[in-house]
């Protein structure tokens, strides 16, 4: 049985869907990852079982079991989709563009994932909470790569003049807490103000709040 990093390891050098490329079995792959997050985001990965995902998808589980080996393939395969989503913006930051506007585009796509996949990102918070044991690998290559080379961007910046002095890996670490907390945290803020990113004018306040306060950490001091 392959180890859990070797799992993801291995997943990493597959293509989604290779050899599946009909699109039947390409809808229905989809339409297994969506009830897999679902499944995932409310019961974790120990709570979910490949009974619950094939329930949510309307699926059986000897059909789930043809596109997916294990419940562990299913999970590999919804955290990967996620992180592709979710370092896609922090990919666009680029060193030759404005820094506020680039920064602001960014906090505008964190917030937007947190509004549009709240599950998604509660599932991937379930895992990072619980001591990433099964993403770990994507967290130490992916993840740390895109990270460096983004806190070379933000130092550049800083070299430049056009940025003050912040440290970018915590800036980064402020940006995600701050635009995930909505997603992750939703049932505490609905207890709070009754409303979540849904509400169109809440989701507009959030966003400006959190620019105002993270952008205004890096415009230069006269």
């Amino acid at each position: 049985m392959k180890s859990k990093t070797s799992a993801v390891k291995s997943l990493l050098t597959e293509e989604p869907g290779a050899g599946r490329n009909t699109r039947i079995q390409a809808q229905n792959r989809s339409k297994l990852v969506d009830a897999a997050t679902v499944v995932f985001a409310q019961f974790g990965y120990s709570g979910a079982t490949i009974e619950k995902i094939a329930r949510e998808a309307s699926m059986s589980k000897n059909n789930l079991l043809y596109y997916f080996k294990s419940k562990e393939e299913l999970y590999l395969t919804v955290l990967q989709g996620i992180m592709v989503r979710w370092l896609a913006p922090l990919e666009d930051l680029q060193e030759d563009m404005d820094p506020v506007a680039e920064i602001s585009a960014y906090i505008d796509a964190k917030f937007k994932f947190s509004r549009m996949q709240p599950l998604s990102s509660k599932v991937w918070a379930n895992e990072i909470i619980s001591g990433a044991r099964i993403i770990r690998p994507l967290l130490e290559t992916q993840l740390r790569d895109i990270l460096e080379r983004k806190t070379t961007v933000i130092k550049a910046w800083q070299d430049e003049g056009k940025i003050g002095e912040i440290h970018p890996q915590h800036f980064m670490f402020l940006i995600w807490a701050v635009s995930q907390t909505y997603a992750d945290f939703s049932s505490q803020i609905d207890a709070v103000t009754g409303k979540g990113l849904k509400d169109k004018d809440f989701y507009a306040d959030a966003v400006e709040n959190a620019k105002r306060v993270l952008l205004y950490g890096v415009i230069p001091r006269s």
